[in-house]
């Protein structure tokens, strides 16, 4: 099983007890993102075209167990950037497993045999490796040769290890069906990862290669093609049913951006982790006084293909928890691949694209440079 029944058990919990707290919104988990350096430059990121200065910065092992604490989502995802860059990486998984919130450590692995000293097995701690396809797909996805076999490496010696590990797994429009369904059964028979977590690519406006990314309609006969294909394989993601339902056209769900909210260098980001249109100084300040009903397919035109799952599978959650059944149908027999797909989400009214993060970085980058001078001068 993917996901473990403990870790299935408190999220349930978890959402139950805020329903019946009357809280709308609420989160899933946090994206604990602790620097945006990396030891990679993969063609389609967006995350890390930022000035030396920005780049160096790091959140303390402090910063980021008060963002745990204050978020209070029972899931922690340590996105980047490379997390294992981070000098006090261990302590802060240590941390975060101490308060018993389940973590996932996400690594493109070129470190991670390294580092694998530094972290204890523990059924809160998930090793989730970056690969975007079979090697040719990855290490094209990464625009680096070599990348995967050191992955693959990797992960064979973590779970020797006893670690739990998954596979994280970005489609472009390149990656066909068959190549796809080929991955998922090498990432799940040969490498026995514990399962994938699985989405088509975000189109960050800054990513050098704007060529390759999905369009909705892309998206939905992609993972047509490939749950077509997987009848039987008995895959394992670590994603809901419906989710997956949904990324083959057969739920209309809004985005639930708050499902997923970002905690990095400069503050609560706005809207989401794929967004940076502000930030906010506190987590209470981002869920109350965000716009969130600017954002969203239909909203906004920066969203009219996204199909994510750090936007949409705390959608699919509570759609899950409303609906049991629906959910253990899909789980049962897989997503429909051969009946009419639902209405899409109508754009015409979604506004325009606003390209602020330029300004925004700048100004920023100014706040930290005048913070830092008066940091030195005291």
């Amino acid at each position: 099983m993917a996901v473990p029944l403990i870790q299935q058990a408190r999220i349930a919990a978890y959402i139950l007890g805020q329903k019946l707290r009357g809280n709308r919104r609420y989160p899933l988990v946090l994206m604990l993102e602790p620097l945006f350096r990396c030891n990679l430059a993969c063609a389609g990121c967006g995350k890390i075209d930022y000035e030396d200065s920005i780049l160096n910065k790091r959140l303390s092992v402090d910063e980021c167990l008060a963002a745990v604490d204050e978020c209070g989502a029972p899931v922690v995802s340590i996105p980047g950037g490379e997390p294992l860059l981070h000098k006090e990486i261990d302590q802060i998984v240590a941390g975060i497993v101490a308060r018993k919130k389940f973590v996932y450590l996400c690594t493109n692995a070129l470190l991670l045999e390294k580092k694998l000293d530094l972290f204890k097995p523990s059924p809160y701690l998930t090793f989730s490796v970056h690969l975007d396809g079979l090697e040719e797909q990855h290490d094209r996805a990464v625009s680096q040769k070599g990348v995967f076999q050191r992955a693959v490496s990797a992960i064979r010696a973590a779970k020797a290890r006893g670690f739990r590990v998954s596979a994280n797994c970005t489609l472009f429009d390149h990656m066909t069906a068959q190549e796809a369904a080929d991955f998922f059964d090498f990432a799940v028979h040969d490498l026995g990862v514990e399962g994938v977590t699985v989405s088509p690519g975000y189109a960050y406006e800054r990513a050098p290669d704007q060529q390759h990314f999905l369009n909705r309609n892309k998206t939905k006969e992609l993972f047509r093609g490939i749950f077509r294909l997987g009848k039987g394989h008995k895959w394992r993601f670590n994603q809901s049913s419906l989710f997956l339902d949904y990324l083959a056209g057969n739920q209309q769900y809004h985005c639930t951006p708050w499902g997923n909210p970002t905690r990095n260098i400069f503050g609560w980001q706005r809207p989401c982790y794929l967004l940076a249109e502000g930030y906010a100084r506190s987590f209470q300040e981002l869920m109350e006084e965000t716009e969130w009903e600017r954002y969203g397919t239909g909203n906004y035109e920066k969203c009219a293909d996204c199909m994510v799952h750090c936007g949409y599978e705390a959608t699919a959650v509570d759609d899950t928890i409303a609906r049991p059944w629906k959910a253990l149908k899909v789980a049962l027999f897989g997503p429909e691949t051969e009946k009419p797909m639902v209405p899409d989400i109508a754009l015409d009214r979604q506004r325009p694209a606003e390209f602020v993060f330029e300004g925004l970085v700048k100004r920023l980058s100014e706040t930290e440079a005048r913070s830092g001078t008066r940091d030195r001068a005291a």
